[in-house]
């Protein structure tokens, strides 16, 4: 073996006194029994999503499967084959099987070529995890977190004599088979419950919900006639605005100022499906201030040291409440940034991103500056009464929003989408009805959802048990 020398040096420094309990087992660096290939800078200017060679990228390291393509040449050692081992090399460091597709491996994804007369393939799935975790836990990163492949292959694995290790796979496959049924149920669980929500939220913005209640209410005001107190409103408050600039330049208003009056975006009805009775259709746009925010020079420190003004970044939108800023900009940045603070109950809809954070949406709970990634949605007078109706419209149109983006590689949303974002609108007293309604359903879920989550969490603590132990 050409890693016997190593493995003296390790045995003499073995801190931890598993070797001294196992005389037969050794340590070894993943890189003495595996060769670490990483995925090629591929050009995503030749990605597609209907036909080329199947691409694995960083996101279908879990999956084992892919739906892009590559259209390009490429060199055939980095294709990668049924059962081949992954480790995402940004994010959480995932690690998985590759699954039937032959495919080709793109950079940030690395591939393990396991020499299997010295390491069982299995058991180093089943280990490896573990090893990345601890990685992960420890990498500081202030964005996405980063893994080299040298890291990866100076992990110290146990190394059991190699009939040993097939006699832990076999134990391991009996007692994690049992596991494993288990959490597959209560994965199944767990995405039924969130399907429900889903539907709940679909019948709370379409009128099924309370369907009944229209039957036997008669609201004072109408979607229509709410609507055209919001937009008078948001007029006047334009003028208001206008006429206090002439007052402070000195200057009587100019003949025809108030035809300079921006106009919200309208919906565009053609398309769009019927409403109840008393419901009308209305664009984010019409019923709320939509603005953004601005990244300020990272390299420029006296934006951000010492800084007391919250922050917000997109990645804080994955709850639906924004309860607290992980970073804070200074003053000086606020003033030369142009930067605006948004007020507490504002809504903010996340335009980027990759994962699952581009569409979210989410409430901030206390006044805070934003990010370029994010849209902000400011209600006011009238408007603010309408703010939890839309919220809930927003949380409904996540995947047809996400769908909406444009872009290449990474597609994107932007204001003039979000603002052209058609909302069902009830009456204030139907959407009263629905927020009471949807409170009390959505509540039964978040506990069904709590409990599934606790039986993940123990079943995930007794994995780690089970390996641990052998």
């Amino acid at each position: 073996m050409a890693f016997t020398a190593k493995i003296a040096d390790v045995i003499a420094a073995d801190k931890t006194g598993l070797l001294a309990k196992h005389p037969s087992w050794q340590r070894v660096t993943l890189s003495d029994v595996a060769r670490i290939l990483n995925g090629a800078p591929f050009d995503a200017s030749l990605f597609n999503t209907t036909s080329g060679m199947p691409l694995a990228r960083i996101r279908d390291v879990l999956t084992g499967e892919t739906s892009t393509y590559y259209t390009g040449e490429y060199e055939d050692a980095y294709l990668l084959e049924r059962g081949d081992l992954l480790i995402g090399m940004d994010g959480d460091f995932n690690t998985g099987y590759w699954g039937e597709q032959r495919a080709l491996l793109n950079q940030r994804v690395c591939k393990l070529a396991i020499n299997s007369d010295f390491y069982d393939t299995k058991l180093l799935g089943l280990v490896l995890p573990g090893y990345l975790a601890a990685i992960n836990a420890n990498t500081p990163s202030i964005t996405v977190k980063h893994l080299s492949s040298k890291t990866v292959g100076q992990i110290e694995l146990p190394l059991p004599p190699r009939a040993e290790q097939t006699r832990i796979v076999e134990k391991l496959e009996e007692l994690l088979g049992g596991l494993d049924a288990a959490v597959a149920e209560l994965k199944t669980a767990q995405r039924k419950l969130a399907s429900l929500r889903q539907s709940l939220l679909k019948s709370a913005v379409e009128g099924a919900l309370t369907a009944p209640w229209r039957t036997a209410h008669a609201p004072t005001e109408s979607g229509a006639q709410l609507l055209r107190r919001i937009l008078a409103e948001r007029r006047a408050r334009w003028e208001a605005r206008q006429r206090a600039k002439f007052a402070q330049a000195g200057k009587a208003p100019p003949k025809g100022w108030q035809a300079k009056y921006p106009e919200p975006v309208a919906p565009e009805t053609r398309d769009l499906e019927a409403l109840p009775q008393g419901w009308v259709w209305a664009t984010i746009d019409q019923l709320a201030q939509v603005g953004t925010g601005v990244t300020p020079l990272r390299s420029k420190r006296v934006y951000f040291d010492g800084g007391s003004i919250p922050w917000t970044t997109s990645g804080a939108l994955n709850d639906g409440l924004v309860t607290s800023a992980a970073e804070h900009v200074t003053q000086l940045a606020l003033d030369e940034c142009r930067l605006e603070i948004f007020p507490a109950g504002s809504l903010l809809v996340a335009m980027y991103g990759e994962g699952k954070t581009r569409g979210k949406c989410a409430e901030l709970a206390f006044p805070s500056t934003i990010n370029q990634a994010i849209a902000a949605l400011v209600f006011e007078e009238t408007a603010a009464a309408v703010r939890s109706h839309v919220k809930t419209a927003l949380l409904d149109a996540y995947e047809a929003m996400r769908k909406q983006a444009s872009g290449g590689v990474q597609p994107n949303l932007n204001l003039q989408i979000v603002k052209a974002r058609c909302v069902p609108l009830p009456s204030l007293e139907e959407q009263a009805e629905i927020a009471e309604q949807l409170t009390t359903a959505l509540a039964a879920i978040q506990d069904q959802e709590a409990a599934v989550a606790h039986g993940l969490h123990q079943a995930a603590a007794q994995r780690r048990n089970i390996l641990k132990a052998a």
